[in-house]
């Protein structure tokens, strides 16, 4: 049975039950949503062919010092890095490391602030150089997924809705949703209740309701939906090498839909960036 809570009054844990947040909750998360929408910003000019991951990674740190934030990867559950670059085959979890980015490679950048003990948890696809139409095409169908996705949050409807909105669409346009994976409540929580699959039916899963607060992040593989976690304990990559893309909000469901937390303020919402 699905447990609605106020989240001013739950237990600082994830309990399983669903926060409700309230205004004071949704300014928070403006906060820190903004603030990592404006790195991801930033690291249009610097995700480019010779930059390393590292590099990327020491960015995103800085950029969080600087501003009062610390990055939520960092030293959680082991993680060793302020943020995760997850390159062509790379599903989810990548970890930055001293190798370049070449021409030709797709990445995508996942960064989460906590601001004032809020999350703001967003990821965006780059294209490094110039890159192959089916990967560029691969980046479009895995953006217009999340849209679709999050224009099925409204109160009322379920996370069902979600789900199917994002699997119909990356299905008929041949692409495959990884199964692994999946959106999360967040807030005051890094990872919190419920979970957002990016597949499903219409009508099924949990009801929306004003004052809930989670990400959704589409992981869309060009060839088969299946993956495997590498030694690390992190990346995960496809099965069979194919290219995979992902893109995430942070959205709170509204009296009449939702508000997207982590929209880029200077209008970089998918790639190719004009800088």
């Amino acid at each position: 049975m699905v447990t609605y809570v106020d989240a001013a009054t739950a237990p600082h844990r994830n309990t399983g039950a669903i926060r409700l947040y309230g205004p004071d909750g949704f300014a928070g998360m403006r906060k820190a949503g903004q603030l990592a929408a404006r790195c991801l910003d930033e690291l249009a000019a610097l995700a480019k062919p010779g930059t390393t991951t590292d590099e990327i990674n020491d960015f995103v740190y800085a950029f969080g010092i600087e501003h009062g934030a610390l990055p939520a990867t960092l030293n959680y559950r082991g993680y060793t890095k302020s943020t995760c670059t997850s390159i062509n085959h790379v599903v989810c979890h990548g970890i930055p490391n001293e190798k370049p980015l070449r021409d030709g490679d797709i990445v995508n950048i996942d960064v989460t602030y906590i601001l004032d003990g809020w999350h703001g948890d967003s990821s965006r696809m780059y294209l490094i150089g110039e890159v192959k139409r089916a990967a560029e095409r691969l980046v479009e169908v895995t953006y217009e997924s999340l849209m679709r996705g999050i224009a099925a949050v409204k109160p009322g409807r379920t996370t069902g809705d979600i789900g199917a909105a994002i699997q119909d669409y990356v299905e008929a346009e041949r692409c495959s949703v990884v199964r692994d994976f999946c959106g999360h409540g967040v807030g005051l929580l890094f990872h919190d209740a419920p979970n957002i699959l990016h597949y499903g039916r219409p009508g099924e899963g949990i009801e929306l309701k004003p004052g809930m607060i989670f990400t959704i992040e589409p992981m869309v593989n060009l060839g088969r939906p299946h993956v495997k976690v590498l030694a690390d304990g992190w990346t995960a990559v496809t099965r069979d090498r194919s290219l995979s893309a992902q893109f995430e909000h942070t959205v709170g469901v509204t009296e009449t839909g939702c508000e997207i937390f982590t929209l880029s303020p200077a209008g970089l919402h998918k790639p190719p960036y004009r800088i």
